[in-house]
C-alpha cells in the first residue's frame, strides 16, 4: 500500500530539488545575518525572508501535490451517494464534446473493424493540465474505424476514417455501436457524438421511471435510446443526474411522449442486431495502461492482515487532467467489505488506465487492496485489469491441463485472495500450480475452477 508520509517526503525532496533557490537563499540569509553587524543586516535579512517564503511555498506545493495524487482511499473519502445507486448503476460524465454537425440527425453506426494508429506522440510530461479546454485532442488515441452507418430513412453505407477517440468513450468502440450525427442533406457526411455513444453502446446504464412509477431499462436498446434523444432534442434537454430519468419530474408534454418508451420496453426485448466479433475491434493490447496480472504480494502487508476485496464503479466524471496511462477522473466507488458488512461508498480522484476504460461495456468491477489497518483502500489496477479480461488469464493445473478464466471476475478474485493468504506473487497472467510455491493452495484453486457449473463443459469437466 502507498504510504502517505513516505510519499509526502519523496515529493518534498523532489520539490526542494526543483526549487533549490529557496533553501539556498534561506541558508545564505541566515549566515549573513549571523555574521553582519547591527547596521549591515538589511540585505541578509531580506535574503532570509525571501528564502523562508520560497521554502514554505515548496512545502505547501509538495503537500498539495501529494493530497491531489495520493491513491489510497481513507475514511475522509466516504460519501453518502445522492442518487439511486443499486448494483447495476453506472453513470459516466464524459467531457462535453464538440457538436459534430449542426442540425444533424442521429443514427446508429456499427463498428465493423478498429485499428490502433497512435497515441501520445506530443506528450512532454507525466501529467497534462488543460485548463478550460473541455475537449483536447492530444490525450485521445487515434483509431482507424470501419463503420457501417444506418441513417434514419436511408440506405446503410460504410465509411473508413481515423478518429480521435476520447478515453472515456473507448469502451463504445470495443462494444461495437456508436452514435453518429448524419448531415440531413448529405448522409455520407457525418460525425460521432462520443458521450452519446457511451450510452448507445450500453457502457453507461440508462432507464426511465414512468408516470405510473414503473421502471423501464433502456440499456442495450439502441432503438429506444435514439427515440429518447430525438424526443428530448426536439422539446429541450432533460437533465440526467443519475442513470434514471424520472418522468414524474419532467415537463408533462415531454413526459407523455416518453411514457410510450416505458410501454415499449415493458413489451419485451427484441433480439438486437448482431455486431462483428469483438476481435475485429480489439485495440486494448496497444493502449496505454495496466496490462493485467495475478499480482504481487507484499509479505509484510499480507502478514499483518492485508487482503483483497471486491469494488465497483458507480460514477466516472471527466476532468481536465490527463496522465499518460489514462485520464484523471473523479470517481464514486462502492467497496464491499470481506466480512459481508454494509458496502462503503467513497469519492476519489484517480488515474484510470485506458486499457481498463476500453472494457467498461464488459465490467465495472474492481479488485481493491485493503491496508493492514482495515480502514485504508487502494485500487489494484493490475489485478483489476486481469479480472476484467484486459489480458488472458490462464491456470495450469497440477496435471498440466490449462484452464482459461479470462474475464471471470469472481473466480479470479477468489484465486487472487488465496495467493495472498499464502503470500505468493504471480507477476504474469499464467498461474502454474505445478510450481512448488503454490503446492499448499493448488487444491483450493482447483476447487474454485471446478465450482462454476457454467464453465465446466468449456474447461473440460463433466457436467454435474
Amino acid at each position: 500500500m502507498q504510504n502517505y508520509a513516505r510519499t509526502f517526503v519523496g515529493n518534498l525532496a523532489l520539490f526542494m530539488l526543483l526549487g533549490a533557490a529557496g533553501p539556498i537563499l534561506l541558508v545564505c540569509g541566515a549566515l549573513g545575518v549571523a555574521d553582519a553587524g547591527g547596521g549591515e543586516r538589511g540585505v541578509p535579512l531580506a535574503f532570509l525572508l525571501a528564502g523562508l517564503v520560497f521554502t514554505l511555498a515548496i512545502a505547501v506545493a509538495a503537500f498539495r501535490f501529494t493530497r491531489k495524487h495520493f491513491r489510497v482511499i481513507t475514511d475522509r473519502d466516504r460519501v453518502s451517494t445522492a442518487f439511486h445507486c443499486d448494483d447495476h448503476t453506472f453513470v459516466l460524465w464524459a467531457p462535453r464534446a464538440r457538436i459534430p454537425i449542426q442540425g444533424g440527425r442521429l443514427a446508429v453506426a456499427e463498428v465493423r473493424e478498429a485499428t490502433f494508429v497512435s497515441y501520445g506522440e506530443d506528450w512532454e510530461a507525466t501529467y497534462q493540465e488543460y485548463g478550460n479546454d473541455v475537449d483536447p485532442d492530444e490525450p485521445k488515441p487515434r483509431i482507424r474505424l470501419r463503420l457501417r452507418v444506418h441513417p434514419e430513412g436511408g440506405e446503410p453505407f460504410e465509411s473508413t476514417q481515423t478518429w480521435r477517440v476520447p478515453s472515456l468513450c473507448l469502451a463504445a468502440v470495443t462494444a461495437g455501436r456508436l452514435a453518429a450525427v448524419v448531415h440531413p442533406g448529405v448522409p455520407e457526411e457525418f460525425g460521432i457524438d462520443w458521450p452519446r455513444s457511451a450510452l448507445l453502446s450500453g457502457v453507461r446504464t440508462c432507464g426511465l421511471l414512468g408516470l405510473d412509477g414503473r421502471y423501464a431499462a433502456l440499456t442495450g436498446r439502441p432503438d429506444l435510446l435514439l427515440e429518447l434523444w430525438r424526443i428530448t432534442g426536439a422539446a429541450g434537454r432533460i437533465t440526467m443526474d443519475g442513470d434514471t430519468i424520472d418522468l414524474r419530474c419532467a415537463d408533462p408534454a415531454v413526459a407523455r411522449r416518453l411514457q410510450g418508451l416505458v410501454e415499449r420496453a415493458a413489451g419485451g426485448w427484441p433480439t438486437p442486431e448482431p455486431v462483428p466479433d469483438e476481435r475485429a475491434r480489439w485495440v486494448v493490447d496497444l493502449l496505454a495502461g495496466e496490462k493485467g496480472a495475478f499480482g504481487g504480494v507484499d509479505r509484510r502487508w499480507a502478514r499483518r492482515g492485508g487482503h483483497l476485496i471486491h469494488g465497483r464503479l458507480l460514477q466516472l466524471r471527466g476532468t481536465a487532467t490527463f496522465q499518460y496511462a489514462g485520464p484523471v477522473l473523479e470517481t464514486v466507488l462502492r467497496l464491499f467489505p470481506a466480512d459481508g458488512t454494509r458496502p462503503i461508498d467513497v469519492s476519489k480522484k484517480l488515474t484510470v488506465p485506458m486499457t481498463y476504460l476500453a472494457l467498461l461495456h464488459r465490467t465495472k468491477q474492481l479488485v481493491v487492496r485493503v491496508g493492514a489497518d482495515g480502514r485504508s483502500y487502494e485500487i489494484d489496477w493490475e489485478r483489476s485489469a486481469l479480472a476484467a479480461g484486459v489480458s488472458p488469464a490462464v491456470v495450469i493445473g497440477p496435471d498440466g491441463r490449462q484452464f482459461d478464466l479470462t474475464g471471470r471476475f469472481d473466480a479470479l478474485l477468489d484465486i487472487m485472495r488465496l495467493l495472498v493468504t499464502v503470500r505468493v506473487s504471480v507477476p504474469g497472467t499464467v498461474l502454474d500450480l505445478r510450481d512448488r510455491r503454490t503446492a499448499t493452495v493448488a487444491a483450493r484453486v482447483m476447487d474454485v475452477v471446478r465450482a462454476d457449473p457454467g464453465r465446466n463443459a468449456r474447461l473440460g469437466f463433466p457436467a454435474s
